[in-house]
């Protein structure tokens, strides 16, 4: 599905993440000659956050950001200034568990994406990330959960929808069987959305909604065989 941009150099991408990074994994995986960006940076606010190792193998640059007891002011000038310094035209946020700032948002509007682990505007808001968004699908009892990607506004999962992909669950599911459906397709979506948006801004046109029809016309929607066809 990646687009010939051969011909076009990538845009400059930086990572957001706090926690173990798999979704940044699958966006390296995912990189290639024809991608259209180039993940240069990895942002944390953890010093000991586990992405910090992937993008150590990755050779890619990191900043390790703190924001615990700084004024949000100081936050956003000096993640500013590393990713100015580093010529970022995109961020993806995988699994970055803070408020971006607003200068930062104004800076990057529409080039901010986030993945969020339920179908927004259902079990998002401040504090709804992880085994906290997927105990909240099993305790509602319902049938159907999902995986978005958004762009990134001032509040938390508020910003414009790119598109959503729907993970099924099961009357016997517990929340951690719910997250290991939900993270294959994250692994999936994802780098699909982040060619989607790149590829667009790329060629200077709207990116619009990613339109997921097709995919899922020739490919299973079962999350349990998605590795076996991706791979």
């Amino acid at each position: 599905m990646k687009s010939e941009v051969e011909s076009r150099p990538p845009l400059v991408a930086a990572a957001f993440a706090s926690g173990g990074g798999t979704n940044v994994q699958a966006l390296l995986d995912y990189q290639d000659n024809l991608c259209p960006w180039r993940l240069a940076l990895l942002v944390t606010d953890r010093e000991n956050a586990g992405v910090l190792e992937r993008a150590h193998i990755a050779g890619i640059d990191t900043a390790v950001m703190p924001v615990q007891e700084r004024p949000t002011s100081d936050v956003a000038r000096d993640t500013l200034c590393v990713l100015e310094a580093h010529g970022v035209e995109v961020i993806f946020l995988a699994g970055y568990l803070r408020l971006i700032p607003s200068e930062i948002v104004h800076r990057y509007r529409r080039r901010i994406l986030n993945i969020h682990p339920a179908l927004l505007p259902a079990f998002g808001g401040k504090g709804m990330y992880g085994m906290r968004v997927h105990q909240a699908v099993v305790d509602a009892g319902i049938s159907m959960t999902g995986v978005t990607v958004h762009y990134v506004d001032e509040e938390y999962d508020c910003g414009t929808i790119i598109t959503q992909w729907q993970v099924p669950v099961r009357p016997e599911d517990s929340a951690e069987d719910v997250a290991a459906r939900v993270l294959k397709v994250e692994h999936r979506l994802y780098p699909l959305a982040a060619e989607h948006v790149c590829s667009a801004l790329i060629d200077g046109r709207e990116p619009g909604l990613l339109d997921l029809s097709e995919l899922l016309s020739t490919t299973t929607t079962d999350p349990e065989h998605i590795e076996q066809e991706s791979g």
